[in-house]
């Protein structure tokens, strides 16, 4: 009797291309890409290593040897070390962002890889190749599930995260396609992330990227051991889409449509804030260069963006200002620290309780704009217009956030990393990334990246 074949599901038709995939199948540009980003990342992991979150994610991955983590130097599980260099990486909330999946993925994708590497020695060029996956199906994935209202709900970055780290993982590790479409089940069951933390000022946040690297290593790890994922996890009628979304799935989800790999669509933050305020942030830098000493005082401010802005957890608010990361992820916040301090960066959010600063919150208007929301996620524009009390107005918009340059990404990682580990050692890593496709051995990265007894610092206080 003839056999019948069944249509692949979504996880099937994905996992057939991730197992078929070649780096040489994208060109120069996106390989490209993942060096920056992977540069980003490790510069917000080491300058994170101090900070609250950092510390507390150091600590809780005893040593027990197997992977390191950025700026330590004990070793952990590799599951501790991917949850820890995740937390890391997301420390400053300046890690690379995708507009049109509203994810963070290179805070899930680098450090699930990268503990991978090190626990199975592969080729750089592998691993240049599982990251370009990684961010793929996550963003892939991402842009067919979410709109700004499952947004407001859900982390995106949290449910899809695990989905695209455990594709690329499966491609690290060879995995046929049948085990790859495991490992994408079992990333899928690890989706989680609640967006309570913006209303609340929780840090909750900082550990999402945590626990999506530690779950999208264990998905791996089962399905290269034979384990079998539900096929239809993204699909079915308690998959993905219908429990999350509450809406179909789509047909397909191709990967590399066109020729064109999504890792090209994400952006190097500027700014060490939330996604949606950084083109305000931008314009209203670009007036303040307006505000003359002799000036008159601010009066008003209005700011208009994208819907998707507003409307996102955290974006939308006047204080009051109890933590960091609630003036990270205010608009209004942003745009007036911008404004008073006339730079942009960490420092403007060191100070929650500056009067003037606090003065142009309350007087901040914050409004939708038909324009840019039509626009996004293309682009995402912004437009900030101040009032003076002498009547005068100024008034400047921007269509498209303005991403942080590669001499701005290798500037910053340089002065992060050269801070814990030395200037020399900072040049290794850079020269490692920039050649890494010639490397036979990725996982030596992470020991260039692990501190010596030296210049450790301790999982809980700064050294002496």
């Amino acid at each position: 009797m003839p056999t019948t074949s069944r249509t692949p599901t979504l996880s099937q038709s994905m996992a057939e291309a991730v197992a078929s995939f070649d780096l040489s199948m994208v060109g120069p540009a996106p390989v490209a890409k993942a060096k920056a980003c992977l540069l980003d990342f490790l510069s917000c992991a080491f300058e994170s290593i101090d900070l609250p979150w950092g510390r507390q994610a150091r600590a809780v991955a005893p040593a027990s040897g197997g992977a390191h983590i950025v700026g330590s130097a004990e070793a952990a599980t590799p599951g501790d070390a991917a949850f820890a260099n995740a937390v890391l990486g997301h420390g400053l909330v300046r890690e690379d962002m995708h507009a049109a999946s509203l994810s963070h993925h290179g805070v899930v994708v680098w450090p699930a890889l990268l503990a991978l590497a090190e626990r199975h020695p592969v080729h750089g060029a592998r691993l240049l190749g599982a990251a370009i996956l990684g961010y793929e199906v996550g963003c892939r994935v991402g842009r067919a599930l979410f709109d700004a209202g499952l947004a407001r709900l859900f982390r995106p970055t949290g449910l899809v995260g695990p989905i695209g780290a455990a594709a690329g993982g499966a491609y690290l590790l060879g995995l046929d396609a049948e085990r790859t479409a495991a490992a994408i089940a079992f990333g899928t069951n690890a989706a989680a992330g609640l967006n309570q933390w913006p209303h609340s000022g929780g840090s909750d946040m900082y550990f999402h990227p945590g626990f999506a690297a530690r779950s999208a290593l264990t998905a791996v790890e089962l399905a290269a051991l034979g384990a079998f994922g539900s096929p239809d996890i993204l699909e079915g009628e308690a998959g993905l889409f219908a429990a999350f979304g509450r809406k179909p799935a789509p047909a397909d989800i191709p990967l590399f449509p066109e020729g064109k790999a999504d890792i090209l669509g994400v952006y190097n933050k500027p700014v060490a804030a939330c996604n949606f305020a950084q083109t305000a942030c931008q314009a209203a830098l670009r007036l303040a260069a307006e505000l003359t000493g002799d000036a008159a005082p601010v009066e008003s401010v209005s700011v208009r963006v994208a819907q998707a802005a507003v409307r996102y957890p955290g974006c939308d608010f006047q204080g009051p200002y109890e933590r960091a990361l609630q003036a990270k992820m205010s608009i209004q916040f942003g745009v007036a620290a911008a404004l008073v301090h006339r730079r942009l960066g960490e420092a403007n959010y060191q100070r929650l309780d500056d009067p003037e600063v606090l003065r142009i919150v309350r007087a901040c208007e914050l409004q939708p704009d038909p324009e840019f929301t039509a626009a996004f996620p293309a682009a995402q524009g912004a437009e900030v217009e101040v009032s003076l009390k002498d009547g005068r107005r100024l008034k400047t918009s921007l269509r498209d956030v303005v991403p942080a340059t590669e001499a701005d990404i290798r500037a910053r990682f340089r002065e992060s990393a050269g801070a814990v580990l030395g200037a020399e050692r900072a040049d290794a890593i850079e020269e490692f990334v920039d050649g890494i496709e010639t490397k036979g051995d990725a996982g030596q990265l992470m020991q260039l990246c692990a501190a010596t007894a030296k210049n450790a610092r301790t999982a809980g206080r700064r050294p002496a």
